[in-house]
């Protein structure tokens, strides 16, 4: 997860170099680009954006001639009045019909030289004792045999070169087809080509300018506010199957009021058998439905009031158990933040605080002990064996004092001489790495509370 990461430099960074670590936060939050380095950005970022687009141009430009051209060859393919599909069909028509033509002319000329020999065998056949008449008149049907056999021959070449040609035409339109046909299809195929190419170089120009957007500062973020007052109280052990549920304080110390306070929260289990964060809820007086929070999502919490110098605000942090997470140690971490009351702009507290708690197993029936309970509430927010007082109902409120009950923690801040290099060592080291993931949480805070106003 990627807040643990963070949490696991962060604990190597605290311990093996505590000065380091303690200046790290505060610099990373107030540290600003120098102008030239801005505005290096801003044109690097500028030209990127123009790549974008000549870029999506080009991928909107081949995706055009792809479908011209695949509709071309959808034409070709399927369109029996395409001008070439009409010319190779009539060739292929007036071929057949001369082969016809061709056929009937050999079958004339076959007919003309049956007769020609006919008469020719009766002439050879007459007897010896035929009369001049007969011999004059078998001569004749010979001769008159012959004229028609040479017209037949005539117009049965005739017929061979006009079939032989309308064929070759027949063939030549065939293959005009059928090479219009093949170019069209390659032309597709480059078509397609040059779309992937295309997309695939859009796909690398936005990757490139949503890096470079990412990596350049940001100009809207939260500076340092150190008029942020935090606390937070709660149980000190939360038996599992529960809820415990703890109060987080945020206080206006300054001279001017804010126009929204808010923050997150994350909390977890210290155990290796845990792998993800603790569920953590929230609620407050003016929003009494309570609200998961995921810090790894930049899910934030807000007052939705401004809050006048000196004031303070309550928000209610309910911590869920679940039945099957093993007895450990458990931390709760909250970071406040705050909106200028013109909205124009944002700024986080300078540490987190954090409040260490026991996850307890419940207690035996019948064994005299609660397994030491008492701190953990239930999801009513009473404790384990005795009720907590009225400042733990879940709908929060702005009472200036402390939910308590008979084992409560105390607030704690991210400083590492108070935390050694014991459990509280990952919290301090969280403290510093959540205001990364939080990075511009609460510019979206200023940008909602602008819109509402404007409504």
């Amino acid at each position: 997860m990627k807040i643990r990461r963070i949490a696991a430099t962060a604990v190597a960074a605290a311990v093996t170099a505590p000065v380091l670590f303690l200046s790290a936060a505060p610099a990373f939050a107030e540290t600003k680009p120098t102008a030239g380095v801005s505005q290096a950005a801003d044109s690097s970022i500028k030209d990127l954006e123009l790549a974008v687009a000549a870029a999506r141009v080009k991928y909107d430009a081949a995706k055009a001639e792809y479908s011209k051209v695949n509709s071309e060859v959808a034409d070709l393919l399927e369109n029996d009045n395409h001008p070439l599909s009409i010319v190779a069909r009539k060739a292929r028509q007036e071929a057949n019909d001369a082969a016809a033509e061709k056929t009937a002319a050999d079958v004339r000329l076959a007919a003309a030289e049956a007769t020609l020999a006919a008469a020719e065998k009766a002439l050879a056949e007459l007897p010896a004792d035929a009369t001049e008449e007969q011999k004059a008149e078998a001569q004749q049907a010979v001769e008159a045999a012959k004229p028609a056999v040479d017209t037949a021959k005539t117009e049965a070449a005739t017929a061979k070169a006009t079939a032989d040609a309308k064929e070759t035409a027949a063939v030549a339109a065939d293959k005009d087809l059928y090479d219009a046909r093949l170019a069209a299809s390659l032309r597709v195929q480059k078509a397609q080509r040059d779309v992937e190419a295309a997309k695939k170089a859009l796909g690398q120009a936005l990757v490139a300018l949503e890096k470079a957007k990412s990596e350049t500062p940001d100009d809207e973020a939260c500076q340092v506010d150190k008029n942020i007052g935090m606390s937070l109280t709660g149980p000190q052990k939360i038996t599992v199957g529960t809820s415990g549920i703890f109060t987080f304080r945020v206080t206006n110390k300054g001279k001017v009021p804010y126009g929204d306070v808010g923050g997150s929260a994350v909390s977890f289990h210290m155990s290796d058998k845990v792998g993800d964060n603790l569920k953590v809820s929230w609620s407050s007086v003016n929003s009494p439905k309570w609200q998961s929070i995921d810090i790894e999502k930049e899910e934030f919490f807000s007052s939705n009031a401004a809050l006048p110098a000196g004031k303070s605000f309550d928000f209610k942090l309910k911590v869920d158990i679940d039945a099957k997470t093993p007895a450990g140690d458990g931390q709760l971490l909250a970071f406040g933040l705050s909106i200028n009351k013109d909205f124009s702009g944002c700024g986080e507290a300078e540490e987190a605080v954090y409040a260490n708690f026991r996850v307890v197993k419940p207690a035996k029936p019948g064994s005299g002990n609660d397994n030491g309970t008492n701190g953990g509430h239930n999801g009513n927010g009473t404790t384990g064996g005795s009720k907590g007082n009225g400042n733990a109902s879940p709908q929060g409120g702005t009472s200036k004092t402390p939910l308590t009950n008979t084992a409560t923690t105390s607030t704690t801040t991210g400083r590492l001489a108070s935390t050694g290099a014991g459990p509280s060592t990952l919290p301090f080291a969280l403290a510093g790495g959540a205001a990364v993931v939080l990075g511009a949480g609460a510019m979206v805070m200023v940008r909602r509370r602008k819109a509402g106003e404007g409504a």
